[in-house]
Protein backbone atom coordinates (compact mmCIF):
# COMPACT_ATOMS: atom_id res chain seq x y z
CA UNK A 1 0.00 0.00 0.00
CA UNK A 2 2.84 2.56 0.58
CA UNK A 3 4.31 2.03 -2.39
CA UNK A 4 1.43 2.04 -4.81
CA UNK A 5 0.65 5.72 -2.70
CA UNK A 6 3.41 6.81 -3.69
CA UNK A 7 3.37 6.20 -7.43
CA UNK A 8 0.03 7.41 -7.71
CA UNK A 9 1.35 10.91 -6.23
CA UNK A 10 1.09 13.30 -9.12
CA UNK A 11 4.31 14.88 -10.10
CA UNK A 12 5.05 18.45 -9.95
CA UNK A 13 5.90 19.50 -13.26
CA UNK A 14 2.97 17.57 -14.78
CA UNK A 15 0.76 19.60 -12.51
CA UNK A 16 1.97 23.15 -13.45
CA UNK A 17 2.05 22.40 -16.97
CA UNK A 18 -1.47 21.24 -16.85
CA UNK A 19 -2.46 24.51 -14.92
CA UNK A 20 -0.36 26.96 -17.25
CA UNK A 21 -1.96 25.45 -20.29
CA UNK A 22 -5.41 25.63 -18.47
CA UNK A 23 -4.67 29.11 -17.61
CA UNK A 24 -3.20 30.24 -21.09
CA UNK A 25 -6.12 28.53 -22.93
CA UNK A 26 -9.04 30.18 -20.69
CA UNK A 27 -7.52 33.64 -21.31
CA UNK A 28 -7.38 33.26 -24.87
CA UNK A 29 -11.48 32.17 -24.48
CA UNK A 30 -12.02 35.53 -22.98
CA UNK A 31 -10.49 36.94 -25.05
CA UNK A 32 -11.84 35.61 -27.96
CA UNK A 33 -15.28 35.72 -26.61
CA UNK A 34 -15.48 38.62 -23.79
CA UNK A 35 -18.06 35.95 -22.08
CA UNK A 36 -17.26 34.41 -18.88
CA UNK A 37 -19.94 32.03 -19.49
CA UNK A 38 -17.30 30.10 -22.11
CA UNK A 39 -15.02 29.54 -19.58
CA UNK A 40 -17.03 26.63 -18.02
CA UNK A 41 -15.10 24.64 -21.07
CA UNK A 42 -12.60 25.27 -19.33
CA UNK A 43 -13.45 24.02 -15.87
CA UNK A 44 -14.75 21.02 -17.73
CA UNK A 45 -11.42 20.02 -19.45
CA UNK A 46 -9.46 20.27 -15.78
CA UNK A 47 -12.25 17.84 -13.78
CA UNK A 48 -11.68 15.92 -17.25
CA UNK A 49 -8.10 15.79 -16.61
CA UNK A 50 -7.53 15.87 -12.72
CA UNK A 51 -8.31 11.70 -12.60
CA UNK A 52 -5.10 11.47 -15.01
CA UNK A 53 -3.27 14.01 -13.00
CA UNK A 54 -3.98 12.35 -9.55
CA UNK A 55 -3.33 8.57 -11.16
CA UNK A 56 -0.89 9.11 -13.46
CA UNK A 57 -0.07 5.34 -13.48
CA UNK A 58 -2.71 3.58 -13.61
CA UNK A 59 -3.71 1.27 -16.84
CA UNK A 60 -7.39 2.17 -17.36
CA UNK A 61 -8.33 5.58 -15.60
CA UNK A 62 -5.38 7.80 -16.95
CA UNK A 63 -5.94 6.80 -20.29
CA UNK A 64 -9.93 7.10 -20.11
CA UNK A 65 -8.92 10.56 -18.60
CA UNK A 66 -6.81 11.73 -21.09
CA UNK A 67 -9.81 10.37 -23.84
CA UNK A 68 -12.25 12.41 -21.98
CA UNK A 69 -9.95 15.73 -22.58
CA UNK A 70 -9.58 15.32 -25.80
CA UNK A 71 -13.33 14.78 -26.35
CA UNK A 72 -14.24 17.86 -24.40
CA UNK A 73 -11.61 19.76 -26.07
CA UNK A 74 -13.39 19.02 -29.42
CA UNK A 75 -16.69 20.19 -27.99
CA UNK A 76 -15.24 23.25 -26.96
CA UNK A 77 -13.28 24.08 -29.76
CA UNK A 78 -16.45 24.20 -32.10
CA UNK A 79 -18.82 26.01 -29.08
CA UNK A 80 -16.29 28.80 -28.62
CA UNK A 81 -15.68 29.35 -32.27
CA UNK A 82 -19.30 29.97 -32.77
CA UNK A 83 -19.82 33.16 -30.21
CA UNK A 84 -15.75 33.98 -30.68
CA UNK A 85 -15.44 37.60 -32.03
CA UNK A 86 -12.45 37.05 -33.64
CA UNK A 87 -11.73 36.52 -37.53
CA UNK A 88 -14.20 39.20 -39.20
CA UNK A 89 -15.30 37.19 -42.12
CA UNK A 90 -13.49 34.19 -41.49
CA UNK A 91 -15.67 32.33 -38.75
CA UNK A 92 -14.11 29.66 -37.05
CA UNK A 93 -10.78 31.02 -36.08
CA UNK A 94 -11.68 31.27 -32.38
CA UNK A 95 -11.29 27.36 -31.77
CA UNK A 96 -7.55 28.10 -31.73
CA UNK A 97 -8.39 29.84 -28.50
CA UNK A 98 -9.14 26.14 -27.17
CA UNK A 99 -7.25 24.14 -29.27
CA UNK A 100 -3.25 24.42 -27.44
CA UNK A 101 -4.91 22.58 -25.00
CA UNK A 102 -4.27 19.37 -27.59
CA UNK A 103 -0.35 19.61 -26.56
CA UNK A 104 -0.95 18.12 -22.75
CA UNK A 105 -2.67 14.30 -23.55
CA UNK A 106 0.06 14.64 -26.55
CA UNK A 107 2.45 15.27 -25.00
CA UNK A 108 1.92 13.30 -21.59
CA UNK A 109 1.84 9.90 -23.86
CA UNK A 110 4.86 10.70 -25.53
CA UNK A 111 6.79 11.11 -22.57
CA UNK A 112 5.41 7.94 -21.32
CA UNK A 113 6.37 6.12 -24.63
CA UNK A 114 2.71 5.47 -25.52
CA UNK A 115 2.89 6.35 -29.10
CA UNK A 116 -0.13 4.14 -29.87
CA UNK A 117 -2.58 5.62 -27.71
CA UNK A 118 -0.52 9.61 -28.66
CA UNK A 119 -2.17 8.24 -31.92
CA UNK A 120 -5.44 7.33 -30.83
CA UNK A 121 -6.36 10.14 -28.73
CA UNK A 122 -5.40 12.66 -31.96
CA UNK A 123 -7.83 10.24 -34.03
CA UNK A 124 -10.18 10.52 -31.46
CA UNK A 125 -9.65 14.47 -31.16
CA UNK A 126 -10.10 14.45 -35.04
CA UNK A 127 -13.41 12.67 -34.93
CA UNK A 128 -14.60 14.73 -31.60
CA UNK A 129 -13.99 17.80 -33.76
CA UNK A 130 -15.77 16.95 -36.75
CA UNK A 131 -19.04 15.99 -35.01
CA UNK A 132 -18.93 18.91 -33.14
CA UNK A 133 -18.48 20.97 -35.91
CA UNK A 134 -21.49 18.99 -38.14
CA UNK A 135 -23.72 19.69 -34.76
CA UNK A 136 -22.68 22.94 -34.43
CA UNK A 137 -24.61 25.88 -35.95
CA UNK A 138 -23.27 29.38 -36.89
CA UNK A 139 -25.86 31.82 -39.03
CA UNK A 140 -27.46 28.84 -39.95
CA UNK A 141 -24.60 27.24 -41.52
CA UNK A 142 -22.97 24.04 -40.01
CA UNK A 143 -20.02 24.72 -38.28
CA UNK A 144 -17.85 22.11 -40.28
CA UNK A 145 -18.15 24.08 -43.25
CA UNK A 146 -16.64 27.43 -41.85
CA UNK A 147 -13.16 28.01 -43.55
CA UNK A 148 -11.57 29.23 -40.94
CA UNK A 149 -12.53 26.09 -38.28
CA UNK A 150 -11.44 23.68 -40.65
CA UNK A 151 -8.09 25.29 -41.31
CA UNK A 152 -7.54 26.27 -37.60
CA UNK A 153 -8.46 21.91 -36.83
CA UNK A 154 -6.14 21.01 -39.22
CA UNK A 155 -3.41 23.29 -38.12
CA UNK A 156 -3.65 22.14 -34.44
CA UNK A 157 -4.09 18.36 -35.81
CA UNK A 158 -1.11 18.60 -38.05
CA UNK A 159 1.47 20.08 -35.38
CA UNK A 160 0.12 17.44 -32.67
CA UNK A 161 0.94 15.00 -35.42
CA UNK A 162 4.52 15.92 -36.57
CA UNK A 163 5.40 16.69 -32.15
CA UNK A 164 4.48 13.00 -31.73
CA UNK A 165 5.98 11.86 -35.06
CA UNK A 166 9.58 13.90 -33.70
CA UNK A 167 9.19 12.02 -29.86
CA UNK A 168 8.74 8.22 -31.66
CA UNK A 169 11.68 9.04 -33.74
CA UNK A 170 13.93 10.09 -31.31
CA UNK A 171 13.04 7.68 -28.65
CA UNK A 172 13.64 4.97 -31.44
CA UNK A 173 17.27 6.42 -32.06
CA UNK A 174 18.26 6.52 -28.67
CA UNK A 175 16.85 2.95 -27.72
CA UNK A 176 18.88 1.41 -31.14
CA UNK A 177 22.16 3.09 -29.67
CA UNK A 178 21.38 1.94 -26.07
CA UNK A 179 20.85 -1.40 -27.71
CA UNK A 180 23.88 -1.68 -29.73
CA UNK A 181 26.84 -2.87 -28.33
CA UNK A 182 28.64 -1.18 -25.74
CA UNK A 183 32.14 0.32 -25.93
CA UNK A 184 33.94 -2.82 -24.27
CA UNK A 185 35.62 -0.19 -22.35
CA UNK A 186 33.13 2.37 -21.92
CA UNK A 187 31.67 -0.70 -20.01
CA UNK A 188 34.06 -1.82 -17.94
CA UNK A 189 34.87 1.05 -16.73
CA UNK A 190 30.94 1.68 -15.68
CA UNK A 191 30.73 -1.78 -13.98
CA UNK A 192 34.54 -1.61 -11.97
CA UNK A 193 33.16 1.68 -11.05
CA UNK A 194 30.14 -0.06 -9.46
CA UNK A 195 31.87 -3.02 -7.98
CA UNK A 196 34.05 -0.27 -6.26
CA UNK A 197 31.39 1.85 -4.52
CA UNK A 198 29.81 -1.64 -3.66
CA UNK A 199 32.78 -3.16 -2.29
CA UNK A 200 33.23 -0.41 0.14
CA UNK A 201 29.90 -0.82 1.07
CA UNK A 202 30.18 -4.25 2.19
CA UNK A 203 30.31 -5.26 5.49
CA UNK A 204 34.02 -4.74 6.68
CA UNK A 205 34.65 -4.14 2.81
CA UNK A 206 35.92 -7.54 1.88
CA UNK A 207 35.52 -9.67 -0.90
CA UNK A 208 37.56 -12.46 0.02
CA UNK A 209 36.22 -15.70 -0.66
CA UNK A 210 38.54 -17.28 2.41
CA UNK A 211 36.75 -14.96 4.92
CA UNK A 212 33.20 -14.95 3.74
CA UNK A 213 33.45 -19.25 3.53
CA UNK A 214 34.81 -19.18 7.28
CA UNK A 215 32.20 -16.99 8.52
CA UNK A 216 29.67 -19.13 7.29
CA UNK A 217 30.98 -21.74 8.80
CA UNK A 218 31.08 -20.12 11.76
CA UNK A 219 27.64 -19.02 11.92
CA UNK A 220 26.51 -22.79 11.13
CA UNK A 221 28.01 -23.75 14.10
CA UNK A 222 25.49 -22.31 16.16
CA UNK A 223 22.58 -23.84 14.34
CA UNK A 224 23.89 -27.40 13.38
CA UNK A 225 25.42 -29.90 14.77
CA UNK A 226 29.19 -31.01 13.21
CA UNK A 227 32.71 -32.53 14.39
CA UNK A 228 33.82 -31.49 10.70
CA UNK A 229 32.34 -28.67 7.83
CA UNK A 230 34.10 -27.29 4.84
CA UNK A 231 32.78 -24.98 2.27
CA UNK A 232 33.94 -26.27 -1.29
CA UNK A 233 34.02 -24.36 -4.90
CA UNK A 234 34.35 -25.02 -8.36
CA UNK A 235 38.17 -24.83 -9.72
CA UNK A 236 37.51 -26.03 -12.89
CA UNK A 237 37.94 -29.41 -14.92
CA UNK A 238 35.58 -30.75 -13.10
CA UNK A 239 37.19 -30.67 -9.67
CA UNK A 240 36.32 -28.84 -6.52
CA UNK A 241 38.45 -26.61 -4.27
CA UNK A 242 38.63 -26.51 -0.48
CA UNK A 243 37.98 -22.35 0.26
CA UNK A 244 37.49 -23.63 4.45
CA UNK A 245 36.85 -26.04 6.68
CA UNK A 246 36.70 -26.34 10.57
CA UNK A 247 36.82 -29.68 12.50
CA UNK A 248 39.78 -31.29 14.85
CA UNK A 249 40.95 -33.17 12.42
CA UNK A 250 41.66 -32.21 8.56
CA UNK A 251 39.62 -34.05 6.36
CA UNK A 252 40.34 -35.29 2.94
CA UNK A 253 37.16 -34.32 0.93
CA UNK A 254 35.80 -35.61 -1.83
CA UNK A 255 36.50 -33.18 -4.58
CA UNK A 256 35.87 -34.76 -8.10
CA UNK A 257 32.33 -33.55 -9.35
CA UNK A 258 31.81 -36.97 -11.40
CA UNK A 259 32.18 -39.57 -8.64
CA UNK A 260 29.41 -41.30 -6.86
CA UNK A 261 28.91 -39.39 -4.09
CA UNK A 262 26.27 -36.78 -2.10
CA UNK A 263 28.62 -33.87 -3.08
CA UNK A 264 28.55 -34.71 -6.95
CA UNK A 265 24.63 -35.31 -6.68
CA UNK A 266 23.68 -31.92 -4.56
CA UNK A 267 25.94 -30.16 -7.02
CA UNK A 268 24.14 -31.46 -10.45
CA UNK A 269 20.51 -31.07 -8.25
CA UNK A 270 20.64 -27.73 -6.62
CA UNK A 271 19.00 -29.30 -4.15
CA UNK A 272 20.48 -30.39 -0.36
CA UNK A 273 21.72 -34.04 0.15
CA UNK A 274 21.87 -36.38 3.23
CA UNK A 275 23.93 -39.30 3.95
CA UNK A 276 24.75 -42.11 5.76
CA UNK A 277 28.42 -42.16 5.06
CA UNK A 278 31.23 -39.50 4.67
CA UNK A 279 32.38 -37.17 2.10
CA UNK A 280 35.96 -38.39 2.87
CA UNK A 281 37.98 -39.92 0.92
CA UNK A 282 39.84 -41.56 4.03
CA UNK A 283 37.68 -42.23 6.97
CA UNK A 284 37.54 -44.46 10.02
CA UNK A 285 34.18 -45.36 9.93
CA UNK A 286 31.13 -45.59 12.67
CA UNK A 287 28.46 -43.96 12.45
CA UNK A 288 28.52 -41.12 10.41
CA UNK A 289 25.99 -38.18 9.31
CA UNK A 290 26.39 -35.49 6.52
CA UNK A 291 24.64 -32.97 5.06
CA UNK A 292 25.90 -31.06 1.71
CA UNK A 293 24.16 -27.88 0.74
CA UNK A 294 24.26 -25.95 -2.65
CA UNK A 295 25.04 -22.25 -2.57
CA UNK A 296 23.18 -21.41 -5.28
CA UNK A 297 22.97 -17.55 -6.82
CA UNK A 298 19.97 -17.48 -8.68
CA UNK A 299 20.76 -20.48 -11.10
CA UNK A 300 24.12 -21.06 -10.90
CA UNK A 301 25.82 -23.42 -8.17
CA UNK A 302 29.21 -21.27 -6.73
CA UNK A 303 29.96 -24.00 -4.14
CA UNK A 304 28.80 -26.55 -1.60
CA UNK A 305 28.61 -26.76 2.07
CA UNK A 306 29.53 -29.75 3.58
CA UNK A 307 28.89 -30.36 7.46
CA UNK A 308 29.49 -34.01 9.01
CA UNK A 309 28.84 -35.35 12.50
CA UNK A 310 29.89 -38.29 14.22
CA UNK A 311 26.51 -39.73 15.13
CA UNK A 312 23.75 -41.35 12.92
CA UNK A 313 20.48 -38.98 12.15
CA UNK A 314 22.08 -35.72 13.30
CA UNK A 315 20.12 -33.34 10.20
CA UNK A 316 16.45 -33.56 10.55
CA UNK A 317 14.51 -31.40 8.29
CA UNK A 318 14.37 -28.81 10.91
CA UNK A 319 18.32 -28.54 11.12
CA UNK A 320 18.32 -28.48 7.32
CA UNK A 321 16.08 -25.52 7.37
CA UNK A 322 18.01 -23.54 9.83
CA UNK A 323 21.49 -24.49 7.35
CA UNK A 324 19.71 -23.30 4.28
CA UNK A 325 18.29 -19.96 5.75
CA UNK A 326 21.86 -19.55 6.54
CA UNK A 327 23.38 -20.36 2.98
CA UNK A 328 20.85 -19.12 0.73
CA UNK A 329 22.18 -15.39 1.35
CA UNK A 330 25.57 -16.80 1.87
CA UNK A 331 25.82 -17.89 -1.89
CA UNK A 332 25.25 -14.35 -3.30
CA UNK A 333 28.23 -12.78 -1.18
CA UNK A 334 30.61 -15.78 -2.08
CA UNK A 335 29.42 -15.34 -5.70
CA UNK A 336 30.22 -11.97 -5.50
CA UNK A 337 34.02 -12.50 -3.81
CA UNK A 338 34.32 -15.14 -6.46
CA UNK A 339 33.46 -12.91 -9.24
CA UNK A 340 35.85 -9.79 -7.74
CA UNK A 341 38.84 -12.86 -7.22
CA UNK A 342 38.12 -13.42 -10.89
CA UNK A 343 38.31 -9.98 -12.11
CA UNK A 344 41.34 -9.34 -10.26
CA UNK A 345 43.22 -12.10 -11.93
CA UNK A 346 41.97 -10.99 -14.91
CA UNK A 347 43.70 -7.75 -14.55
CA UNK A 348 46.57 -9.02 -12.87
CA UNK A 349 47.07 -11.34 -15.59
CA UNK A 350 46.77 -8.43 -18.72
CA UNK A 351 49.10 -6.33 -16.71
CA UNK A 352 51.92 -8.98 -16.70
CA UNK A 353 51.92 -9.67 -20.26
CA UNK A 354 51.24 -6.10 -20.94
CA UNK A 355 54.76 -5.39 -19.57
CA UNK A 356 56.38 -8.05 -20.95
CA UNK A 357 55.19 -6.83 -24.36
CA UNK A 358 56.64 -3.78 -23.48
CA UNK A 359 60.16 -5.01 -21.98
CA UNK A 360 60.86 -6.97 -25.51
CA UNK A 361 59.67 -4.56 -27.74
CA UNK A 362 61.11 -1.42 -25.68
CA UNK A 363 64.60 -2.15 -23.27
CA UNK A 364 65.43 -5.19 -24.76
CA UNK A 365 65.78 -4.58 -28.09
CA UNK A 366 67.47 -1.01 -27.44
CA UNK A 367 70.16 -3.25 -25.81
CA UNK A 368 70.70 -5.89 -28.40
CA UNK A 369 70.75 -3.10 -31.11
CA UNK A 370 73.79 -1.89 -28.40
CA UNK A 371 75.74 -5.32 -28.47
CA UNK A 372 75.52 -5.18 -32.26
CA UNK A 373 77.53 -1.86 -32.17
CA UNK A 374 79.65 -2.93 -29.83
CA UNK A 375 81.04 -5.54 -31.96
CA UNK A 376 81.11 -3.43 -34.73
CA UNK A 377 83.70 -1.27 -32.84
CA UNK A 378 85.79 -4.80 -32.12
CA UNK A 379 85.89 -5.63 -35.56
CA UNK A 380 87.16 -2.16 -36.97
CA UNK A 381 89.28 -1.69 -34.42
CA UNK A 382 92.82 -1.65 -36.31
CA UNK A 383 95.62 0.00 -33.90
CA UNK A 384 97.33 -2.07 -31.00
CA UNK A 385 94.29 -0.98 -28.65
CA UNK A 386 94.52 -3.65 -25.98
CA UNK A 387 92.96 -1.26 -23.76
CA UNK A 388 90.13 0.18 -25.76
CA UNK A 389 89.34 -3.73 -27.02
CA UNK A 390 88.95 -5.07 -23.28
CA UNK A 391 87.30 -2.27 -21.97
CA UNK A 392 85.09 -2.98 -24.81
CA UNK A 393 85.01 -6.86 -24.26
CA UNK A 394 84.22 -5.98 -20.74
CA UNK A 395 81.11 -3.80 -21.46
CA UNK A 396 79.78 -6.46 -23.79
CA UNK A 397 79.47 -8.77 -21.42
CA UNK A 398 77.92 -6.46 -19.18
CA UNK A 399 74.93 -6.26 -21.76
CA UNK A 400 74.86 -9.56 -22.54
CA UNK A 401 73.88 -10.50 -18.71
CA UNK A 402 71.53 -7.31 -18.94
CA UNK A 403 70.02 -9.40 -21.76
CA UNK A 404 69.56 -12.41 -19.50
CA UNK A 405 68.20 -10.37 -16.91
CA UNK A 406 65.48 -9.40 -18.54
CA UNK A 407 64.44 -12.66 -20.82
CA UNK A 408 64.45 -14.12 -16.85
CA UNK A 409 62.08 -11.42 -16.29
CA UNK A 410 60.04 -11.86 -18.97
CA UNK A 411 59.86 -15.78 -18.17
CA UNK A 412 58.63 -15.00 -14.92
CA UNK A 413 56.18 -12.37 -16.31
CA UNK A 414 54.59 -14.97 -18.51
CA UNK A 415 54.83 -17.60 -15.96
CA UNK A 416 51.33 -19.08 -15.04
CA UNK A 417 50.28 -21.99 -13.27
CA UNK A 418 48.27 -25.05 -15.56
CA UNK A 419 44.93 -25.61 -15.04
CA UNK A 420 46.02 -29.50 -15.46
CA UNK A 421 49.80 -28.77 -14.43
CA UNK A 422 49.60 -27.33 -10.48
CA UNK A 423 51.44 -25.06 -8.51
CA UNK A 424 54.21 -27.34 -8.04
CA UNK A 425 55.03 -27.99 -11.57
CA UNK A 426 54.97 -24.06 -12.30
CA UNK A 427 57.53 -23.71 -9.25
CA UNK A 428 59.66 -26.39 -10.76
CA UNK A 429 59.51 -25.61 -14.29
CA UNK A 430 60.65 -21.77 -12.60
CA UNK A 431 63.22 -22.93 -10.75
CA UNK A 432 64.79 -25.28 -13.32
CA UNK A 433 64.83 -22.24 -15.98
CA UNK A 434 66.43 -19.99 -13.46
CA UNK A 435 69.23 -22.30 -11.94
CA UNK A 436 70.27 -23.37 -15.53
CA UNK A 437 70.92 -19.61 -16.81
CA UNK A 438 72.74 -19.02 -13.23
CA UNK A 439 74.92 -21.85 -13.03
CA UNK A 440 72.79 -23.18 -9.20
CA UNK A 441 72.22 -26.73 -8.79
CA UNK A 442 68.73 -26.85 -7.69
CA UNK A 443 67.06 -29.88 -5.35
CA UNK A 444 63.17 -29.89 -6.14
CA UNK A 445 61.09 -31.78 -3.43
CA UNK A 446 57.18 -31.82 -4.66
CA UNK A 447 54.30 -33.39 -2.55
CA UNK A 448 51.30 -32.00 -3.69
CA UNK A 449 47.69 -33.48 -3.40
CA UNK A 450 45.27 -33.93 -6.44
CA UNK A 451 43.03 -31.56 -4.82
CA UNK A 452 43.46 -27.58 -5.80
CA UNK A 453 43.97 -24.28 -4.41
CA UNK A 454 41.88 -21.67 -5.84
CA UNK A 455 43.15 -20.31 -9.07
CA UNK A 456 43.98 -16.77 -7.08
CA UNK A 457 45.97 -18.46 -4.20
CA UNK A 458 48.24 -20.54 -6.80
CA UNK A 459 49.33 -17.68 -8.32
CA UNK A 460 50.19 -15.57 -5.35
CA UNK A 461 52.15 -18.70 -4.27
CA UNK A 462 53.95 -19.33 -7.11
CA UNK A 463 54.78 -15.00 -7.36
CA UNK A 464 56.10 -15.55 -3.92
CA UNK A 465 58.02 -18.58 -4.87
CA UNK A 466 59.54 -16.79 -8.35
CA UNK A 467 60.79 -13.83 -6.19
CA UNK A 468 62.09 -16.07 -3.41
CA UNK A 469 64.42 -17.94 -6.07
CA UNK A 470 65.01 -14.43 -8.20
CA UNK A 471 66.55 -13.17 -4.58
CA UNK A 472 68.79 -16.34 -3.96
CA UNK A 473 69.83 -16.08 -8.00
CA UNK A 474 71.14 -12.17 -7.81
CA UNK A 475 72.02 -11.89 -4.48
CA UNK A 476 73.11 -14.58 -2.53
CA UNK A 477 76.41 -15.89 -4.19
CA UNK A 478 74.76 -19.49 -3.49
CA UNK A 479 76.07 -22.48 -5.46
CA UNK A 480 72.51 -24.83 -4.58
CA UNK A 481 69.10 -23.83 -4.49
CA UNK A 482 66.64 -26.16 -2.53
CA UNK A 483 63.07 -25.71 -3.43
CA UNK A 484 59.79 -27.68 -1.52
CA UNK A 485 56.48 -27.65 -2.50
CA UNK A 486 54.02 -29.18 0.13
CA UNK A 487 50.31 -28.96 -0.88
CA UNK A 488 47.54 -30.35 1.13
CA UNK A 489 44.50 -27.97 0.32
CA UNK A 490 43.76 -25.66 1.97
CA UNK A 491 47.19 -26.32 3.48
CA UNK A 492 50.51 -25.60 1.81
CA UNK A 493 53.81 -24.95 2.14
CA UNK A 494 56.27 -23.39 -0.14
CA UNK A 495 60.08 -23.31 1.01
CA UNK A 496 63.10 -21.65 -0.79
CA UNK A 497 66.80 -22.40 0.63
CA UNK A 498 70.32 -21.00 -0.75
CA UNK A 499 73.64 -21.75 0.43
CA UNK A 500 74.92 -18.13 0.04
CA UNK A 501 75.32 -15.24 1.95
CA UNK A 502 73.05 -15.25 5.08
CA UNK A 503 70.36 -12.05 4.30
CA UNK A 504 71.58 -10.48 7.89
CA UNK A 505 75.23 -10.71 6.42
CA UNK A 506 73.55 -8.34 4.45
CA UNK A 507 72.53 -9.27 1.01
CA UNK A 508 71.27 -6.38 -1.30
CA UNK A 509 68.22 -8.17 -2.33
CA UNK A 510 65.88 -6.48 -1.40
CA UNK A 511 63.52 -5.10 1.94
CA UNK A 512 61.27 -4.11 -1.45
CA UNK A 513 61.13 -7.54 -2.38
CA UNK A 514 60.49 -9.20 0.90
CA UNK A 515 57.63 -6.41 1.35
CA UNK A 516 56.28 -7.85 -1.75
CA UNK A 517 56.49 -11.32 -0.51
CA UNK A 518 54.56 -10.37 2.97
CA UNK A 519 51.95 -8.29 1.38
CA UNK A 520 51.24 -11.23 -1.32
CA UNK A 521 51.34 -13.49 2.00
CA UNK A 522 49.32 -11.18 4.09
CA UNK A 523 46.60 -11.69 0.95
CA UNK A 524 45.68 -14.80 1.12
CA UNK A 525 46.07 -15.14 4.88
CA UNK A 526 49.11 -16.64 5.26
CA UNK A 527 52.62 -15.90 6.62
CA UNK A 528 55.75 -15.45 5.92
CA UNK A 529 58.76 -16.75 7.22
CA UNK A 530 62.44 -15.65 6.70
CA UNK A 531 65.26 -17.41 8.57
CA UNK A 532 68.84 -18.48 8.07
CA UNK A 533 69.66 -21.80 7.29
CA UNK A 534 72.53 -23.46 8.99
CA UNK A 535 75.60 -23.17 8.16
CA UNK A 536 75.25 -20.91 5.31
CA UNK A 537 72.21 -19.43 3.98
CA UNK A 538 69.12 -18.21 3.75
CA UNK A 539 65.53 -20.29 4.16
CA UNK A 540 62.34 -18.17 2.32
CA UNK A 541 58.99 -19.88 3.46
CA UNK A 542 55.52 -19.12 3.35
CA UNK A 543 52.74 -21.30 4.80
CA UNK A 544 49.12 -21.88 4.27
CA UNK A 545 46.59 -23.18 6.66
CA UNK A 546 47.87 -25.64 9.62
CA UNK A 547 49.90 -28.75 8.98
CA UNK A 548 48.54 -32.06 7.51
CA UNK A 549 48.15 -35.08 8.59
CA UNK A 550 51.40 -37.34 8.38
CA UNK A 551 49.86 -40.46 8.08
CA UNK A 552 48.48 -39.15 4.69
CA UNK A 553 51.18 -41.42 2.04
CA UNK A 554 51.04 -39.67 -1.38
CA UNK A 555 53.66 -39.74 -3.77
CA UNK A 556 56.20 -37.32 -4.71
CA UNK A 557 59.09 -35.98 -6.98
CA UNK A 558 62.54 -34.96 -6.44
CA UNK A 559 64.63 -33.36 -9.29
CA UNK A 560 68.29 -32.31 -9.69
CA UNK A 561 68.98 -29.82 -12.10
CA UNK A 562 71.93 -27.73 -12.82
Amino acid sequence: MPASTTAARPHPLAAAARLVMLALVAVLTLFATRELAQLWWIALLAVAGLPALLAPQHRVIAPLSRVAEVVVLGLAASHVAAVALVGGSIHGLGASAVLPYLAVPVTVTALRRRFREGAALLAVAAAALLVSGVLTEVDGERQITQPGYLAVCVQWLILAVLGLYAAHTLHRVMQARGDGKPQPYAEATRLLTQLRTVARQLPGATLDPGGISEHLLEELRNVAPGDRAAVLSASGGGRLVVLAQVGVDRVDWETTLDADSAIADAWASQQPQTAGRSQARSHPGGDVSALIVPLVAGVRTVGLVVLEADAAHAYPSPVVSRVTALTGPAALRLEAALLFDEVRSLATNEERQRLAREIHDGVAQELVMVGYGIDNALATVYEDADETAEALRTLRGEVTRVITELRLSLFELRSEVDRHGGLAAAIAEYARTVGASAGLRVHLSLDESTARLPAATEAELLRIAQEAVTNARKHAGASNLWVTCEVDPPYAQIEVSDDGQGIADQRPDGRYGLAIMAERAERIRGRLEIRPRRPSGTTVAVVLGTSPRRDNVRGSAAAEGE
